[in-house]
Order: C-alpha cells, then sequence, then structure tokens
C-alpha cells in the first residue's frame, strides 16, 4: 500500500485551480477523477505509474518544465514509480469551456 503525496491549492479562481503535488518514492495520489480539463507541469524529472480504474497501468517519464494536457473524466491514481522525490503541478481549466458534461469523451 502507497502512502498518499501532499498537494497544496496554490491559486484558486473561476477559471483555474492550481495545485502542487510532491511526492516521495512509492507515494500515490490516491484514486481520484477530475471533472475539469487539466494541464500537467512537472516540477523535476520522475518517472510515473498511472494506474487506470480497470487497473491498467502505464508508465511514463516526465520532464520537468513540459506539459501534459488531460481531458477531463478518467477516473485514475498517480504513483511516483522512480527512486527520487517528484514534484509536479496541475491546471485544472474550470471555466465553463472545460467542465466535464454529460456524453462528453
Amino acid at each position: 500500500m502507497t502512502s498518499s503525496a501532499r498537494s497544496t491549492v496554490q491559486h484558486e479562481d473561476e477559471h483555474v485551480r492550481v495545485t502542487r503535488w510532491d511526492f516521495a518514492p512509492g507515494e500515490s495520489t490516491g484514486r481520484h477523477v477530475h471533472g475539469y480539463d487539466y494541464v500537467v507541469v512537472p516540477v523535476t524529472d520522475g518517472l510515473i505509474d498511472a494506474v487506470a480504474a480497470d487497473g491498467t497501468v502505464t508508465a511514463s517519464e516526465l520532464r520537468a518544465g513540459q506539459s501534459y494536457a488531460r481531458p477531463a473524466g478518467a477516473e485514475h491514481e498517480v504513483v511516483n514509480a522512480g527512486t527520487r522525490p517528484l514534484a509536479f503541478v496541475e491546471i485544472e481549466l474550470t471555466g465553463p469551456a472545460h467542465a466535464r458534461r454529460p456524453g462528453r469523451a
């Protein structure tokens, strides 16, 4: 069982929520669903395992400063699969154009 990573909301308004995640090796975000489209921007390089609701694991390498856009709706968990601490920022696009809607992929 992995422990939970620490998260801190750094900014929030009617258009965006910015959250920083800090992980030790083996730590996890826990299973969650994003209700909005979002962008992940790594602060440090690292390896993650993204665990889908069905248990499928996708290994990925994150590079500091790059951005990774993700759509709303997928249920998942993110685990630090590396041997060093990992940090990234999630920018959730909370404006009405990005809100999850019924039938949206």
